[in-house]
Parts: C-alpha cells; sequence; structure tokens
C-alpha cells in the first residue's frame, strides 16, 4: 500500500496521495517563484495538490503544473503586498536574496529569523 489519505479543507474533500514524497523545501524556507515576482516563507507543505478544483482549472493549461508533486504554502510578498500563496514544487527555487521576509502573519507561526531561514513557534509543529 503505497497510498495514503489525507482531509484538505482547501479542497473540501479527502484527497489521496503516495506515503513518501521527496520535497525540496522544508517548513520555514525562503523561496521564490520562477516565474512571478514574489519570495516567501513555507509554512505549510501538501504532499500532491490539495486546493479546489476551481483554483487548478483557474491556471492556463499550458502552464499548469501537475498534481503528483509537492505544493507548498507561503506567506508571500512582492512589491506591492503580503500575502498567503499555494504554489508547486516545480515553481519554485530556493531565494538567492537572502534576508528576511516582511509579512506580517510571520511572528504567529515562526519564532525568530536566523542562519537564513525562520523558525516554528514550539506548539506548532505535529
Amino acid at each position: 500500500m503505497n497510498r495514503a489519505s489525507f482531509f484538505s479543507p482547501q479542497a473540501g474533500r479527502i484527497i489521496d496521495a503516495p506515503r513518501q514524497t521527496q520535497a525540496r523545501f522544508a517548513i520555514g524556507d525562503i523561496v521564490r517563484h520562477k516565474n512571478h515576482d514574489f519570495r516567501g516563507v513555507v509554512f505549510d507543505i501538501d504532499p500532491v495538490f490539495a486546493n479546489s478544483e476551481e483554483w487548478y482549472q483557474s491556471i492556463p493549461v499550458e502552464v499548469r503544473p501537475g498534481r503528483e508533486q509537492p505544493y507548498y504554502h507561503l506567506l508571500a510578498e512582492n512589491a506591492e503586498s503580503s500575502y498567503v500563496a499555494y504554489v508547486s514544487q516545480q515553481n519554485l527555487t530556493a531565494d538567492a536574496e537572502g534576508g528576511p521576509v516582511d509579512h506580517p502573519s510571520l511572528s504567529q507561526i515562526f519564532e525568530d529569523y536566523r542562519n537564513g531561514r525562520y523558525h516554528l513557534r514550539r506548539g506548532l509543529a505535529h
């Protein structure tokens, strides 16, 4: 049995996923989108696509990422605003800019920034 299931509140349904996946990034890592000008801090990881079907279908077919890869929840920022983003692994790269991210929700999830990454608040790990 190489598959497992979990409930996704974003999708509103049970998601079937591989028991093991290869996530390139970890919670607290700072990443950058390869095609759009924003960066963010990983605060959760889904082993496969686990958002709504409407969200997935809204991505143009020619750039729509595959479902069977890790997807990352980010506290994201660009030059104009801060927001939450949901991004496929294929569209992310490690942030070469370095330095902290300026997002108003950081202190709710992370304790501090050191050695190039954020450290999860005690008691939030599962």
